[in-house]
């Protein structure tokens, strides 16, 4: 009688990783063999639907809740009806913190820009200048009037903790073009948004589909120089992680914990090179540097041009979304709850000027007709006052826009009544802003589905609808 010891799979190392499960066992042999444009084929997405408009997202995530009031969505009756009691014209619903006061007029005053004459408030003159590229939507609605629960809704189509973010239901539709770099990364200006890092996950889907947070730094990603000795070693040192990996793998069934940790493997090991590379703006010409802000007096500005720079230079690269958060101003985001006119006007001086560079420089390069941009917070603010001089959160109507991509510029779409409180015509869901994302992508949002817990799960569940008005 013979004692038979547990042996491994007998299996050759191209073997292991041809076999395991979901296909990125052999996305890391094809990396290891340095067939590259195979590996990229093999990790992109499930096709599109359509002809596409867009190829890629710039998301620009305004966190906290940007006053539409006061930003594109004029009311000059807040400013005749200034200081009385807003129940004489509209019932006030309660607020997250029921500290209701009169009436508010903008203290910013509004100008119609371009030929198409669109309305926006001086808090915003450069973004302004492109008013003819703009889609303004006044008649976006949240379910939510609290940051975490809003966020999640904006980010991922729930309220709940734990759906895929859109820009992992975005590069799960679609892949990357990118080799070297994620294909979805956020760049993070210093504000993690309440929610936290769920905002940018990729739930139940596969998890090289999450975003990697990058800074907009020289060295935007911990840990990209490698500690080994040489290239050589570190190469080594990952074929074996893969071979391990490819076996466990094999024998688990495919488990996505392990096919993701093989492809994101390599994708780090790539990224040691291509990371630097992007970071590096010293070959950009000053003037567009200086255009962005990368030389402004106030360091958010800074901050801010450095992300808008570096969006379009992923973008460039191939990565499909990026998403922008705002840098820390002191204020606590955008979210007024007091001190209204010092908080958004700090907040605007700091993404105003780069933003509306970023608009130029991708026209300048032929890129807007295939960049798709949005400007979105999670919810707006009341058109009275908190207290004396600040505003509550208001879920129930506030603007947005979106650009390039196929986008049809010079529009506005939807309309609120004459305080700004609630929608009279066009009220929309952000699931109809991410079905009309999908379709200027070429990705139908109701056959982008994944089979999660028994059923078919897609960005927009079973809701949305596209917004046929603002697409040219």
């Amino acid at each position: 009688m013979h004692c038979h010891r547990f042996r491994p799979l007998s299996l050759s190392r191209r073997e292991m990783l041809k076999g395991s499960g979901f296909g990125f066992g052999a996305f890391a042999l094809d990396a290891l063999l340095g067939t590259r444009a195979a590996a990229a084929e093999r990790a992109g997405g499930h096709g599109v639907h359509h002809p596409a408009t867009a190829k890629n997202v710039i998301f620009l995530y305004m966190d906290g809740g940007v006053s539409h009031v006061d930003s594109f969505d004029p009311k000059p009756a807040l400013k005749e009806h200034n200081g009385k009691d807003p129940a004489q014209f509209f019932e006030v619903a309660p607020t997250q913190f029921n500290n209701n006061g009169k009436i508010l007029a903008s203290p910013w005053g509004f100008k119609k820009y371009g030929e198409s004459g669109t309305p926006v408030s001086d808090l915003f003159p450069h973004i302004a200048s492109h008013a003819d590229k703009l889609a303004v939507v006044r008649s976006m609605t949240s379910k939510f009037s609290e940051h975490t629960n809003a966020n999640y809704f904006l980010h991922t189509g729930s309220g709940l903790q734990g759906r895929p973010s859109m820009g992992a239901w975005v590069t799960y539709g679609l892949g990357s073009e990118s080799e070297d770099l994620p294909g979805f990364v956020v760049l993070n200006g210093g504000l993690t948004p309440p929610g936290g890092l769920d905002n940018f996950n990729s739930g139940f889907l596969p998890a090289s589909y999450q975003g990697s947070v990058f800074q907009p730094k020289s060295a935007p990603v911990a840990n990209i120089s490698r500690r080994e000795r040489d290239a050589a070693s570190q190469r080594r040192k990952l074929d074996l992680l893969a071979e391990l990996d490819a076996g466990a793998a094999v024998r688990s069934g495919g488990q996505d914990a392990i096919e993701s940790a093989i492809a994101n493997y390599e994708m780090a090991f790539r990224m040691q090179s291509s990371v630097p590379e992007l970071a590096d703006l010293s070959g950009e010409p000053e003037k567009l540097k200086e255009a962005y802000g990368m030389n402004h007096g106030y360091d958010k500005t800074r901050i801010f041009a450095a992300e808008c720079l570096m969006a379009r230079r992923l973008v460039e690269r191939g990565v499909r979304f990026v998403e922008l958060t705002c840098p820390n101003v002191g204020h606590d985001r955008w979210d007024a709850h007091n001190n209204l006119k010092k908080n958004h006007e700090d907040n605007a001086r700091a993404v105003d000027q780069p933003i509306g560079a970023l608009l130029a420089d991708l026209e300048q390069r032929g890129m807007l007709d295939e960049t798709l941009v949005i400007w979105a917070g999670e919810f707006g603010r009341t058109p009275f006052a908190q207290g004396s001089n600040g505003r509550d959160h208001h879920p129930f109507a506030y603007s947005i826009w979106m650009a390039g991509g196929g986008v049809k510029g010079g529009t506005i779409y939807g309309e609120t009544d004459p305080f700004g409180y609630h929608i009279l015509e066009g009220k929309l869901e952000m699931h109809d802003m991410h079905a009309t994302m999908l379709h200027l992508l070429g990705v139908d949002h109701t056959r982008s589905t994944y089979r999660f817990s028994g059923r078919d799960m897609r960005l927009t569940d079973v809701h949305g609808h596209v917004v046929k008005d603002i697409i040219a």
